[in-house]
């Protein structure tokens, strides 16, 4: 009898080892899956994520130039602020506004100086023959600014304006 429970018992120690290595089996594919789901939910959207930031990052950098010495500004002079009425056809309209001129070198500034009553007297002409819809938009706006640049260079002799800047305009 005692060999029958020998016996017995073998067969049972056997299964338990196989239970064993069954559950422990489990539980390493249980954390193997775990892991792969951890990453796949959550590391790899942050990676994602964070190689996008990097590419808008050096997008931005690239759109962000260094001034070449070459380009530097040049001497500045402020036009004051002025009031036009402008074409309208069933209001009154008008313009406010105020500009700045860029100058190709200094000793422009002294000419236009000089100038400025000349230089006031084409900005109110050429802006009061516009229309409203003309000077609503971006386009209109950058046609008035080179129309002016154009007739304020036609009249100066020791230099030219290279650019106007829109300080203020408001059409109303």
């Amino acid at each position: 009898m005692a060999e029958k429970e020998k016996k017995k018992d073998e067969p049972e120690k056997g299964g338990g080892k196989k239970k064993l290595i069954i559950i422990i089996a489990a539980v390493v594919l249980l954390l193997a899956a775990g892991g792969a789901a951890y990453y796949l939910l959550v590391m790899k959207p942050h990676k994602a994520e964070q190689e996008h930031q990097k590419a808008e990052a050096s997008k931005a950098a690239a759109l962000i130039k260094p001034i070449p010495e070459e380009a530097n500004i040049g001497p500045m002079v402020e036009i004051k602020e002025f009031v036009v009425n402008i074409i309208g056809e069933d209001t009154t309209h008008y313009v406010k506004a105020s500009l700045s001129l860029e100058l190709d070198k200094e000793s422009t500034k002294d000419e236009v100086n000089k100038r400025m009553p000349q230089i006031r007297d084409a900005i109110l002409l050429l802006i009061s023959n516009k229309t409203f819809a003309e000077l609503q938009d971006i386009q209109g706006k950058n046609q008035v600014k080179a129309e002016l640049k154009s007739k304020i260079n036609s009249f100066l002799k020791t230099g030219s304006v290279s650019n106007i800047y829109l300080t203020d305009f408001v059409v109303q």
